[in-house]
């Protein structure tokens, strides 16, 4: 059965996981459309290369498709999105990709870049960090996650985890000094 766009529009994410778990295309095509930025933001934010993280965003869809009748509770959705996209990551870079050192040529995509100078500041500064330092700290900052949460999605020992956070966010707050205003200054 064929539901109308603005049907599909208005229903809630719980509508749209059951009628999907049916093989509905157009109820699974309304999920992407207003998940799509999260996923893809999440995996440029842990690879830094918008080419790569639209591959690995399609990657993460794909396989929703394939097993969107194994989420039983529709509620779970968003983590459950979650988990897929990041052991899609983390699988991506369990593989050898002959291009992972090669020149970041997804820079020049402007429809992928954020618009704002504290957003390409931040976006350079995490790029400054190491994978598996970025990866916790985009975790833990980004998507909200505990460290027990990132230690059993990326089999990192919680105490590693603990200490990539803590480096991270120091070397953050030092290439971003120029957005923390001075201690103790009246106007």
């Amino acid at each position: 059965m064929r539901y109308s766009a603005d049907f599909l529009a208005k229903s809630p994410e719980s509508v749209l996981v059951g009628l999907s778990r049916t093989g509905s295309r157009d109820a699974f095509a309304e999920i992407v459309r207003r998940r799509q930025d999260w996923i893809r933001n999440l995996m440029r934010r842990c690879c830094r290369d918008a080419a790569l993280a639209d591959d690995l965003s399609q990657q993460v869809f794909l396989q929703a498709w394939r097993s969107i009748h194994q989420l039983h509770d529709a509620e779970r959705l968003a983590a459950w999105l979650k988990r897929m996209a990041i052991n899609t990551w983390l699988q991506h870079k369990r593989r050898s990709d002959p291009l992972r050192d090669a020149d970041e040529h997804g820079e020049s995509d402007s429809s992928q870049q954020p618009t704002t100078g504290i957003a390409l500041d931040l976006d350079r500064a995490l790029a400054t960090l190491s994978e598996d330092v970025r990866q916790c700290v985009v975790l833990a900052y980004h998507e909200h996650m505990t460290h027990a949460e990132i230690a059993e999605f990326t089999g990192i020992p919680l105490g590693t985890i603990k200490s990539h956070i803590r480096r991270g966010s120091q070397k953050l707050r030092e290439e971003l000094a120029a957005y923390i205003e001075p201690q103790g200054t009246a106007t």
